[in-house]
């Protein structure tokens, strides 16, 4: 209830002061001037229109199709440029994959050769060294057959100098 007084009282003292501050109405004259301007409005509209008005909102709408246009390209760029990416990454894997697979079969193979080249080197040496051992083993035996063919002469000129005759 008092909320309702408040305002009933609220709009009878504007009430009263707006007629109190404007003493009454105020006054508009309708002529033929209001006529003529209404009319030279319409004018004005129907030429400008046309010359302005639509080109205007022709220009602001293909620039809004234009706007949309590019923004719905670019977000189709941006996916297939992610697309792309993704497949970029994939195929790079692939390649880190069959990379790391081929070093590992080179790796294994040049173990292999080196093992095989190290086992040849292993053998040729043992064979060099068994012919070299063969060698001196043969030379040793034709020195001491010669020394033994020699001995008996060398032999007898030893006692023969060291006896001061000749000895048979």
């Amino acid at each position: 209830m008092v909320a309702s007084d408040i305002y009933s009282s609220a709009c009878a003292s504007l009430m009263a002061g707006s007629q109190h501050a404007s003493g009454g109405g105020v006054n508009v004259d309708f002529d033929k001037s209001v006529i003529l301007q209404f009319i030279a409005f319409i004018v004005l509209f129907i030429i400008i229109k046309p010359l302005l008005l639509d080109p205007f909102l022709k220009m602001i709408e293909e620039r809004e199709k234009r706007t949309e246009g590019a923004k719905t390209d670019a977000r189709t760029m941006d996916e297939r440029a992610g697309e792309i990416f993704k497949r970029y990454e994939s195929e790079l894997d692939k390649v880190r994959k069959v990379a790391a697979e081929e070093r590992e079969t080179l790796r294994v193979d040049g173990q292999k050769l080196e093992a095989r080249m190290l086992e040849e080197t292993r053998l040729e040496a043992a064979r060099i060294a068994a012919e070299g051992k063969a060698a001196i083993a043969k030379e040793a035996d034709d020195i001491r057959i010669e020394l033994g063919k020699s001995s008996g002469a060398i032999a007898t000129e030893i006692v023969g100098r060291v006896l001061g005759r000749g000895v048979s």
